[in-house]
């Protein structure tokens, strides 16, 4: 860890309970829950579009370009995470998203539906890589980060059941527009906890006696591994707000049963975290990043999401919404810990980011590979390529744990700032 790098004698001190966590840690949790809970804008996107009568495969093409938004706006925010500081970067970050994600509601022709999404992808999700920076600046013991980030999972999949019970509710009262700009408000919210909660800005670059070689980060075989296998699995994971809407309109599905998906996948998420967290944690104590647990979230994964393509049902979809859950809980917590022990503590924003960037690849990947499914072999292919896909992730695993298991001196290097003049 890149804590140890401060001094090869020092004892880590025992970290605190989450009673005691700081209070940044605790507004980050509490603002990964409200925009969780109001992030309607992109799960309800597809049903927006149907509304508006476009087709499946046009639907498929606009959720690809918000993915295209998504990826640019998570590497952005890396990068200004450290650059520009913590603090800054997530209140700029949800402002913005509060004046944006309204214009997406009125845009009604193509491109300018396709202009909004991405406009409104680059803002969506951009707190993500803050977060996770923030948590590695402040938990430095790897069993507190792990319990951290499971509980950040269990947050953002409750808020996540809420934005589809509340979000189905609500679309066939008041229509679809309305979501967004609750959607806007939410983030408007996360803005002023962020702003109120979290330290005055210090970039890292500014304070770091060492700097992170960009060039030496683009050659980092672990980083792009675990971005590889991330990439796989979270394609079937995407499928929980992407292709399922797809897959439950082509079934004649209304909004409300999807929401329905959404309060099973919370269920199980309510159920399941509190019983897999502390173990989880407890394997995240290690020197070694827990690559076997890695491998064994993408393939449950892969068989969760994967029959969703074989159900026809509102509880059909729900029970492989909530076989998906343990798969998804290990996999955010062993990739987060993964992720830890590769990190420079100088570029902790930017390889947030490029990790963080991971979702975005897979949201522009699952709409679309959901839609040509769809398209050419109906529910049963959907099945077989998204189980695949998680297959895929678990084999990619091999080389990474062979990677991680030599000398912790493979990792990317730093090179000394240039002094003050």
């Amino acid at each position: 860890m890149s804590a140890t790098t401060l001094s090869l004698t020092a004892k880590v001190p025992e970290q605190p309970a989450p009673r005691q966590w700081p209070p940044a840690i605790w507004a980050l949790l509490l603002t990964t829950l409200v925009a969780r809970s109001f992030g309607f804008a992109y799960p309800f996107l597809s049903y927006h579009l149907k509304h508006l009568g476009y087709t499946t495969e046009a639907v498929g093409q606009v959720l690809a370009v918000f993915g295209i938004g998504w990826l640019l706006g998570q590497l952005l925010t890396g990068w200004a995470a450290d650059r520009l500081g913590r603090r800054r970067t997530l209140v700029t970050a949800m402002a913005t998203a509060a004046v944006l994600l309204p214009l997406l509601a009125q845009a009604h022709d193509f491109a300018a539906v396709c202009t909004g999404a991405l406009i409104a992808g680059v803002v969506y999700d951009a707190a993500r890589p803050v977060v996770t920076a923030v948590i590695a600046d402040l938990i430095t013991d790897d069993t507190q980060r792990a319990a951290v980030n499971g509980w950040r999972h269990g947050a953002v999949n409750i808020g996540a059941a809420l934005t589809g019970a509340l979000g189905g509710f609500l679309a066939g009262h008041v229509g679809f527009e309305v979501l967004f700009w609750l959607n806007a408000a939410a983030c408007a919210a996360c803005a002023l906890i962020a702003h109120r909660c979290l330290s005055a800005d210090t970039p890292v670059a500014d304070t770091s006696p060492r700097r992170t070689d960009v060039r030496a980060v683009t050659r980092d075989a672990q980083l792009w591994l675990l971005w590889a296998v991330s990439v796989f699995a979270l394609t079937c994971a995407a499928g929980m707000f992407s292709a399922l809407p797809m897959l439950m309109a082509d079934d004649g599905l209304a909004a409300s049963a999807y929401g329905w998906t959404q309060v099973a996948n919370a269920g199980a998420v309510i159920a399941l975290t509190p019983l897999l967290t502390p173990w989880l944690s407890r394997r995240c104590g290690g020197q070694r990043p827990m690559i076997g647990t890695l491998a064994a979230s993408a393939l449950l994964l892969g068989v969760g999401m994967g029959s969703a393509g074989l159900a026809e049902t509102t509880f059909g979809y729900s029970l492989a919404v909530a076989v998906a859950v343990p798969g998804e809980i290990a996999f955010f917590i062993a990739a987060s810990d993964v992720l830890n022990k590769i990190s420079p503590e100088s570029a902790r924003g930017l390889y947030a980011g490029i990790w963080g960037s991971t979702l975005a690849v897979a949201v522009i990947i699952a709409p679309v590979l959901a839609a040509v499914s769809l398209t050419y072999g109906g529910g049963v292919l959907t099945a077989i390529t998204t189980l695949a896909a998680g297959a895929m992730g678990a084999a990619l695993c091999l080389p990474l744990a062979g990677l991680t298991s030599r000398s912790p001196a493979a990792r990317v290097t730093t090179e000394p700032l240039p002094a003050a003049s």
